[in-house]
């Protein structure tokens, strides 16, 4: 890498991070300044405590006005993971910037300041292209993924709460106590869940609110079945033992069979996945191995052929791969 693209590479930064500096001080300098105010008008005597991570608290404030923003805090919660929307997103965008620049540097860009013509600096966009969309989508697979194992190990664990709860409730336990057992005795996440749960109502918060809070954090369908059962027999009375018990049957059935049904239906989505990963591999390894040949989609005579393919081939690979997708899908 040449002093020319250093000397780029360092401005690019610098201009980025005093654009960012500039409008992350004028937006906090009035709450700054309230703060101070508060601190003095209190009659609190307790050192200031520093303030963290300006950057990342204005860029999550600044997230969450929007529904995207608000969605991606609920996804951080029901993957638990411990980071807030600005520090997520703000790795997201140094993850995008990073594979960006190894993109470009292994795909020819760090030839500017050796002499190299624009047309041969110009070979390296794919390499940036596909470098930064990895960094991009990285952060939002890995919580997407995270998200999921999460949702399928508290389902797994449902049938054991019920049972838990039912033996508390026929020992003469209320339903905070029986929650309270849940939360002690089983492992996570579901125990912290429901520890959660039970802080709540001893906070004051009624058991409705809280339980519909737990369902926003886990969109569990059989989780619903028991949340709504819990209100039901708050409102009209039962025998909310008798009641668990029979869904705790119900959900342990369902637990099975889709068991099985994975079982049959983990060829056909390892395949379609294989199938739909395989030719982007191939590109992306033909593009750092040979590039003068992958380049041949994108020269002047011949990209009238070369990029309508390469469209026309990743419409048909998305729509293979969400049709075998579809088809593996069942519904329980």
């Amino acid at each position: 890498m040449g002093p020319t693209t250093i000397l780029i590479l360092g401005g690019v930064v610098a201009i980025i991070l005093l654009v960012i500096g500039l409008i992350v001080t004028a937006t906090e300098q009035k709450s700054l300044v309230d703060d101070r105010l508060e601190y003095l008008e209190s009659d609190e005597t307790g050192p200031i405590v520093p303030r963290k991570a300006v950057i990342g608290e204005w860029v999550g404030k600044q997230a969450t006005r929007y529904t995207w923003g608000q969605s991606l805090g609920r996804s951080l919660a029901r993957a638990d993971i411990k980071m807030k929307v600005g520090e997520f997103i703000l790795m997201t965008v140094i993850l995008t910037l990073v594979g960006a620049l190894i993109g470009w540097f292994l795909g020819g860009g760090s030839g500017i300041g050796k002499g190299v013509d624009s047309s041969q600096v110009l070979m390296g966009l794919p390499g940036i292209i596909i470098g930064g969309a990895i960094g991009f989508f990285a952060p939002t697979i890995y919580l997407k993924r995270q998200q999921g194992k999460r949702l399928l190990k508290f389902d797994n664990q449902l049938a054991d709460m019920l049972s838990l709860m039912v033996n508390g409730l026929r020992a003469g336990y209320s339903i905070m106590q029986a929650l309270e057992a849940v939360s002690r005795e089983l492992p996570p996440p579901i125990s912290d869940e429901f520890r959660r749960v039970v802080q709540e109502m001893q906070l004051g918060i009624p058991m409705d609110v809280s339980l519909d809070n737990l369902m926003r954090r886990i969109p569990s369908k059989d989780l619903d079945l028991v949340v709504t059962a819990m209100n039901v027999q708050r409102e009209v009375g039962g025998n909310l033992a008798e009641i668990m018990e029979k869904i705790s049957h119900t959900i342990r059935e369902r637990v099975r069979v889709k068991g099985e049904i994975r079982v049959l239906t983990s060829q056909v989505m390892m395949s379609g996945r294989l199938l739909a990963i395989m030719p982007v591999a191939v590109i992306v390894l033909m593009y750092f191995i040979n590039r003068q040949y992958m380049m041949r989609f994108f020269n002047p005579a011949t990209r009238m052929f070369g990029i309508p393919a390469l469209i026309i081939g990743a419409i048909m690979i998305v729509i293979g791969y969400f049709t075998m997708q579809k088809i593996a899908s069942i519904e329980i």
